[in-house]
């Protein structure tokens, strides 16, 4: 098993508010995360920073998750955590106002695999060399789309696609969806929408099938991305279930 993670600024932002890590604990589990945040300035790198250094904390702390519904309720509690800490920093800075981050996590144990997600950061397993994304977008116009009221290809370059209808630190409390994901698989990819708004999924599966280390597989797709306009934060994190 190989995974690695990979962030950077991009062509345009003038800093980088992205956050990413993955981690293994003492019993071999693995938590992946990615963390968009916003709220401009430094704000938004305080969220994600926040939330991707408690979450890693907690995780090393505990030695294992222990069964899916345990590791369930432990991802529900961290992410929890993350969000009051952010929530409380506003009311503590109100410069901050405002500020906060999505997160997508994944987490793989021998025996299952789960994913989370607030906002609109992206959570893909790969099986027959193909994505498939795992994680559905808080979105405004994600919403619309569900609705009715935009077709998929009308959503592609809306306005106002990315006004998020859920992040991290935004309330006291946040909603989080959790997905119970069969281990059958070949590898998981997550990543901020700084990649997926310049590249497509075919794009994506072509540097994951190539034949490069996992390091080199994250910055080609960088490089991409950068190529393609580069107009936002670009992060992502990757990992080959079959390696060694």
């Amino acid at each position: 098993m190989e995974y690695s993670y990979l962030t950077d600024p991009g062509k345009v932002r003038d800093h980088n508010e992205d956050s990413v890590t993955a981690l293994k604990n003492a019993s071999g589990e693995i938590l992946m995360a990615v963390a968009d945040g916003m709220g401009g300035h430094k704000d938004g790198e305080v969220a994600s920073s926040i939330a991707i250094n408690h979450i890693g904390k907690r995780f090393l702390g505990a030695s294992s998750v222990g069964n899916k519904q345990d590791a369930m309720a432990f991802l529900k509690d961290i992410v929890s955590e993350a969000n009051v800490l952010i929530y409380k920093y506003t009311k503590e800075h109100p410069e901050s106002n405002g500020m906060g981050t999505t997160l997508v996590m994944a987490l793989l144990t021998p025996e299952f695999l789960l994913f989370c997600n607030i906002g609109d950061s992206s959570g893909f397993v790969i099986k027959d060399k193909s994505l498939y994304k795992i994680t559905t977008d808080h979105t405004l116009v994600n919403l619309l789309v569900k609705s009715g009221e935009l077709t998929e290809e009308e959503a592609k370059d809306h306005p106002r696609k990315n006004v998020l209808m859920r992040a991290l630190g935004a309330n006291m409390t946040v909603e989080m969806d959790i997905f119970d994901v069969e281990t059958d698989i070949e590898g998981i990819f997550l990543c901020s929408d700084g990649l997926t708004n310049m590249l497509d999924n075919r794009q994506i599966e072509l540097v994951l099938d190539s034949n490069l280390s996992v390091e080199e597989k994250l910055h080609k797709l960088i490089l991409k991305s950068n190529n393609r306009g580069g107009t936002d934060n670009i992060s992502a994190a990757y990992l080959i279930k079959g390696g060694n």
